[in-house]
């Protein structure tokens, strides 16, 4: 029983896995410890929660729950199905903990976005003298990925070295990963350089770092040498390619890649790679090729694609099409915010304020909840947070007065407010106004007033940057001669 329900989960079959689990107690068979980590890893790969509790409850009625692979198996059950409180009180119940249930617990924290709780976890880890194998980095590294910062992802960077993980491959595409998402595409491309070995998996990483910080051509490069160097492209690797020519209007080179993928290695093109086609055209001006492509793609157009193409309509100002496809997205998800307020946001830059207001008192009536714009920078080992118009932070008279010194450098060399992209029916110069408070900016000026000159500056966003701050950002980098990078939603 436990071979056949354990090759069940194996291939993906949880729920068979579960049929036979009942089938074997109508055969009145005992089940063991064995069974029951197969059974919590069936619950697990089909987030089954009830039915995890319900075998939670099993195992404690078998006597089995004190064990350390159960528990362990439990924080996981628990973790993947998002229950994280659940996850964390097993954890703190076990009377017995090992580097694989920290693993489990950490990987859990991971999973849902919780990474400042994995690195608490992994100074606890520390501190109790648990000694991490290469799993812990793996999901601790992951975590600094998602971080406003270097510092914790330098230092775990650093721990590795000294307990000899660094030369493991997973370990280092995870650093690799780590470093691009955190900024540094230079610390990223040095890492890459100097691994002895490359995976596919490798490979990957190093091409999803140039497509995050918009290195097209060079992404192009790297694609390029990589089949030179023998190794077989897969689906993954053409969603980076094709996402990197995107932010950089390669149309040509994406069309190409597009095609090779079907022709010279056998790969069906997924519905995540014709997205990356439709956002390739539609930043490209050619709306109607991803009208196009959406009718002809051989899938059901998903919430993702129709959002893709709404952001392209909103980009390019296609009020009447933005309708159609903000309608598709209401029918698919009616509960997402996300929508309302893009083709909101679309109005606005129209100037039609009597479409703003029914669209925000939909919003309203529905209940759903805007996420604000927030955005966080480190300085000197500290995080700071600022959101829009904020006026919380103690040295807030100093940063206005900075953002209205650059704002007054740079209309010096051309800068014109994108005022279109302000949400509010407004005096030209209000606007102007409310441009200079969003979350990014006070960021970047709190970034120049704490650092030396020369310093790079880092800044993560929770939300688009808008298309004011993004033309902006480029033009404070070059006044000020500082390197700035800001990772958007």
């Amino acid at each position: 029983w436990n071979a056949m329900i354990a090759a069940c989960v194996r291939h993906g079959h949880g729920k068979e896995a579960t049929q036979l689990f009942q089938q074997m107690q109508l055969e009145c068979v005992v089940p063991d410890k064995v069974t029951f980590v197969s059974i919590l890893s069936a619950c697990a790969s089909q987030a089954a929660l009830a039915q995890g509790k319900q075998m939670h409850s099993h195992i404690v009625a078998c006597g089995f729950e004190s064990g350390v692979v159960i528990g362990t198996a439990l924080i996981s059950m628990y973790g993947r199905c998002g229950s994280l409180n659940d996850a964390r009180r097993m954890f703190d119940t076990m009377p017995e903990q090992t580097s694989v249930s920290w693993n489990a617990m950490m990987a859990a924290y991971v999973q849902h976005g919780e990474d400042k709780e994995a690195l608490q976890l992994f100074q606890q880890m520390e501190l109790e003298s648990v000694i991490p194998d290469k799993s812990t980095f793996v999901s601790i590294v992951s975590a600094c990925a998602n971080l406003p910062g270097l510092t914790e992802g330098k230092k775990i960077h650093a721990y590795s070295i000294s307990n000899r993980f660094e030369s493991d491959m997973v370990v280092r595409n995870t650093l690799i990963n780590m470093y691009a998402k955190c900024g540094s595409l230079e610390d990223a491309q040095w890492m890459f350089d100097k691994m002895p070995e490359r995976s596919v998996i490798s490979w990957n990483v190093m091409l999803a770092a140039c497509a995050q910080h918009g290195q097209g051509m060079e992404s192009c490069k790297l694609f390029k040498q990589m089949k030179m160097d023998g190794v077989i492209p897969n689906e993954l690797t053409f969603v980076s390619v094709l996402s990197a020519c995107s932010r950089s209007g390669l149309v040509d080179e994406g069309r190409r890649c597009f095609v090779s993928m079907r022709q010279d290695y056998g790969i069906t093109p997924t519905v995540e790679h014709y997205n990356c086609m439709i956002d390739l055209l539609g930043k490209a001006g050619r709306m109607d090729e991803g009208v196009d492509l959406i009718n002809k793609m051989p899938y059901k157009p998903t919430v993702t694609v129709w959002m893709t193409l709404l952001g392209a309509f909103r980009m390019h100002l296609d009020v009447e099409r933005s309708k159609h496809a903000a309608e598709h997205v209401f029918e698919l998800d009616p509960n997402d915010a996300a929508p309302y307020v893009l083709l909101s946001n679309i109005y606005a830059a129209a100037g039609m304020w009597d479409d703003v207001t029914k669209v925000r008192n939909t919003i309203k009536y529905k209940g759903l909840k805007k996420q604000p714009g927030c955005s966080w920078i480190e300085v000197k080992n500290q995080v700071h947070e600022f959101f829009v118009g904020d006026q919380s932070h103690p040295q807030m008279e100093e940063i206005y007065a900075e953002l209205k010194k650059l704002s007054r450098l740079i209309k010096e060399t051309g800068y014109v407010p994108d005022t279109k992209v302000v949400l509010h029916d407004a005096e030209e110069v209000n606007k102007e106004h409310l441009l200079c408070n969003h979350s990014e900016k006070l960021a970047i000026a709190f970034g120049l007033i704490s650092t030396p000159p020369g310093t790079p500056l880092f800044i993560t966003k929770n939300l688009r940057v808008c298309s004011d701050c993004h033309a902006a950002t480029k033009l404070i980098s070059k006044i000020a001669r500082r390197k700035i990078t800001v990772r958007d939603a």
